[in-house]
């Protein structure tokens, strides 16, 4: 593959989700050197190749705009907004707290939404199968109790007997 910014031999190859699309960036080691891909503190993809848009543009200006972040800075370690906005890192644990709201702002733009919701841990999928199943069991069970049809009471309460054997607990580490 060539490199997207002067056609030599692509080395250095980048990949980023933005607006619900995958866009993929190649370059060479110049080119790379050049745009500061091996610079942690100083990197953004977005920044340099995707759409010439700076950080700070996935904060919107009403919330923040670098140079006029007003002081805002973390109580605990002094970091400040255009630190966090220009590094792309927490100075200490409390920065998250300090400066929430940007973070918020910034994830929604990364994140389709502020909740997670992918992988379960391996068992889990099959306890809350188990726990839903017997739930409905159970309801049945008190139905069943309820029009007096012990028979299929009986029969609800082995399959609940059977099913709290068939998984065992998760164990958290």
């Amino acid at each position: 593959m060539k490199c997207n910014f002067c056609n030599q031999k692509a080395t250095v190859f980048l990949t980023q989700l933005a607006d619900g699309q995958m866009k993929k960036v190649c370059l060479c080691e110049n080119c790379a050197k050049e745009k500061g891909v091996t610079d942690p503190t100083g990197f953004s993809l977005a920044d340099m190749l995707i759409s010439g848009v700076s950080t700070s543009a996935l904060v919107p200006s009403t919330t923040y705009s670098p140079g006029r972040s007003g002081g805002k800075k973390c109580p605990n370690c002094g970091f400040s907004l255009d630190d966090l906005n220009r590094i792309r890192r927490f100075g200490c644990s409390e920065c998250f707290q300090a400066f929430q709201s940007e973070v918020e702002l910034i994830l929604r733009g990364m994140h389709q939404g502020g909740n997670h919701v992918g992988k379960v841990p391996r068992g889990f999928e099959e306890i809350h199968a188990r726990d839903q199943k017997m739930e409905e069991l159970r309801g049945l069970l008190d139905e069943a109790i309820t029009t007096e049809n012990y028979e299929e009471a009986a029969s609800l309460r082995d399959q609940i007997r059977q099913l709290e054997l068939s998984i065992p607990a998760p164990t958290v580490p």
